[in-house]
């Protein structure tokens, strides 16, 4: 186990000092212990190298904005390691980490395995309200409901102790941490980007996943040039733990057959960790080297397409995509022009400035509201308030302020509206 500073991640390691390296990624809720049962196979051939999440399994809680985030960290732990290339393997955002890693940095990964993953997880606003039940709630209802999205019903019926372990792993998590990794989620798209992985992948899912089951594995699997599915039958979204020894097999028959011999390339050494050291099965297994990715073209100032495309992205972070559907759907020749000049000039400049946070834009957002009588546009802002981190009693606390400086009836009425709204956005599914 290691110092974790703000800008790097906890990790274990095992397995022969002089192997190549073979990172593996935890999802969501979990710790590096979801992969405890591919240790013994996996660590025969490779040094195996384990991180958990920010907040997550004890880990410090400096929160990740982005899944980019969460990647940059982890190379900078390996960096500091001397790890320059590797093999890696993730589940769910785990898996979204390794591919950002595949196309941001494809001289690092060596190959790549997919494991219950996706290229955009459900929709943002399933994952913004996500993070909404958590500020409110805590981790509760998110530990409450863990075995029926990550087990199938006759594997939680028989391994209660299993069960109860997963459980306790969510409920150890550190709610701001989790709420962080929510919104990376919800940010989380690379359908467009798929051609571009250019490196030996594997997607492998549990037959029966309901979070990110076999069409999400097929729509990577025909994105991304050199790909393979693996279906694995009997397991949902944790396969690893469901379903350890097909998992440890597949991932062993990726490795061992996408890396090709190089030997003018330096195998990493990683630090020496405690207890009996594991012999090696022969075999050589060393990255073939994508090439780099080409820089970042120079930025200018913001045309009126680029202010349109912010506006678009920063409304539907706000109100989510629902709201921004209908309004679009309900939009014609008549008002399709003031739509445009909304996500322009309210979404695309104002909303999108960084003098304000968009918590503090919230808060003035309600009290304006409030104070010009246009109700009609509180309900959708008050959804809005807590998707910005605003939680229950602090949007109370708003309209209160706004009850003495506004009128108690038009305070009324806001209260109204904004406790119905709270009631339905902040109830734990059942």
């Amino acid at each position: 186990m290691s110092e974790t500073p703000r800008n790097t991640l906890k990790y274990c390691v095992d397995g022969p000092e002089d192997a190549p390296v073979l990172v593996i990624g935890p999802s969501l809720g979990t710790t590096w212990h979801m992969w405890d049962r591919q240790i013994p196979e996996l660590s025969q051939h490779w040094r195996v190298f384990r991180y958990d999440l920010p907040g997550h399994g004890g880990a410090p809680a400096h929160a990740a904005a982005s899944v980019a985030e969460l990647a940059d960290r982890l190379l900078a732990t390996l960096d500091g390691l001397g790890v320059q290339r590797f093999g890696y393997a993730g589940c769910s955002i785990g898996g979204a980490i390794g591919a950002d890693l595949a196309l941001r940095h494809p001289h690092r990964v060596a190959s790549l395995a997919l494991v219950a993953s996706s290229p955009r997880f459900g929709t943002a606003d399933e994952f913004r309200q996500r993070g909404v039940i958590v500020r409110t709630n805590g981790l509760e209802p998110i530990a409450r409901t863990a075995p029926e999205r990550w087990f199938t019903p006759g594997f939680a019926a028989a391994q209660p102790a299993i069960v109860e372990w997963a459980v306790q792993m969510v409920r150890t998590t550190d709610p701001g941490c989790y709420i962080a990794a929510c919104e990376a989620l919800a940010a989380f798209d690379i359908r467009g980007a798929l051609g571009r992985i250019g490196v030996p992948t594997l997607v492998l899912v549990g037959a029966e996943d309901q979070v990110t089951g076999p069409a999400e594995a097929r729509t990577l699997v025909a994105g991304i040039p050199d790909a393979r599915l693996a279906l694995v039958p009997g397991a949902s979204h944790l396969a690893p733990v469901e379903q350890p020894a097909a998992v440890s097999d597949l991932l062993l028959m990726h490795f061992s057959t996408a890396w090709q011999q190089d030997t003018s390339a330096a195998i990493p050494v990683l630090p020496t960790v405690p207890g009996p050291a594991k012999p090696a099965v022969p075999f050589a297994p060393v990255a073939e080297i994508a090439p780099a990715a080409p820089p970042p073209p120079e930025t200018s100032a913001p045309t009126p397409d680029d202010r349109h495309e912010q506006g678009v992205k920063v409304r539907r972070e706000v109100l989510g995509d629902a709201h921004v559907d209908a309004v679009n759907a309900s939009a014609d020749g008549f008002t399709e022009d003031f739509q445009e000049l909304v996500t322009r000039y309210a979404w695309g400049e104002v909303w999108s400035r960084d003098g304000l946070d968009r918590r503090t834009r919230s808060c003035i957002t309600l009290t304006a509201l409030v104070a010009s009588g246009h109700l009609e546009g509180l309900a959708a802002h008050t959804r809005a308030a807590l998707r910005n981190g605003l939680t229950p009693d602090e949007i109370k606390e708003v309209l209160l302020q706004t009850a003495v400086y506004c009128g108690l009836p038009a305070a009324g009425a806001a209260f109204a509206v904004a406790q119905k709204v709270i009631q339905e956005e902040t109830t734990p599914p059942a």
